[in-house]
């Protein structure tokens, strides 16, 4: 039988990993958050000072890349966050990286992925296919509670001004550009609960999860 993919997009802070998270704990599916793979090769080029633009030597570590070795709270510093921006607008580390985000779902019976073109370029054929969004201040308020509660100082304004800027060069970037494909579910978790959201998403992926066995 055919892999079932679970494809999870939508801007930054929309909530989309907490629920992919969510949604394979429950359903006990491997999960890819493919914003990490982008930012696991920033990191390799930063530990070993190699210059962030030169996409020659980035794709060589996109290829390189273990994708059972990318640690969450390691990727998410902010330095690396921003490095990754600078590598993942070359079409040669984006081909790398889907390449190897693709195998990682075909080779599974189910997974989730998660990102900002699954369902569009990764796994176009995807079973379920949602694109989860929140207005840009609940986006910025859920981002700066997340530092604060780390104990960190958070700017409110900057945080909101960096997810439009985010959101500019997703959208508008020539390679794979952030959008919804065209049958995915619409997600607005703007004042969704994680709960409300993850009973919203089981509804369609139960669906999905019927038809697929059937």
């Amino acid at each position: 039988m055919k892999s079932f993919v679970v494809a999870i997009d939508g801007p930054a802070a929309s909530g989309k990993g907490t629920l992919a998270r969510r949604i394979a704990t429950h359903y006990g599916m491997p999960h890819l958050d493919t914003g990490l793979t982008y930012r696991a090769v920033a990191k390799a080029l930063l530990d070993q000072r190699l210059p962030l633009d030169d996409e020659a030597i980035a794709a060589t570590a996109a290829l390189h890349l273990d994708l059972t070795e990318m640690d969450r709270d390691l990727l998410s510093a902010h330095h690396i966050g921003e490095a990754a921006s600078k590598v993942a607008v070359m079409p040669a580390v984006r081909r790398a990286l889907v390449e190897a985000q693709r195998c990682f779902a075909n080779a599974l019976p189910s997974s989730v992925l998660d990102g900002r073109d699954i369902g569009t370029v990764v796994c176009p054929d995807a079973q379920i296919k949602l694109f989860v969004t929140a207005s840009p201040q609940v986006r910025a308020q859920r981002r700066y509670d997340e530092i604060v509660s780390r104990g960190n100082a958070a700017d409110f304004d900057a945080i909101l001004a960096d997810l439009h800027k985010r959101d500019e060069r997703d959208m508008n970037r020539i390679d794979s550009p952030l959008r919804p494909a065209e049958d995915a579910h619409l997600l607005d978790t703007s004042g969704m609960s994680i709960e409300t959201a993850f009973l919203a998403a089981k509804k369609l992926i139960d669906h999905a999860l019927a038809q697929h066995r059937a």
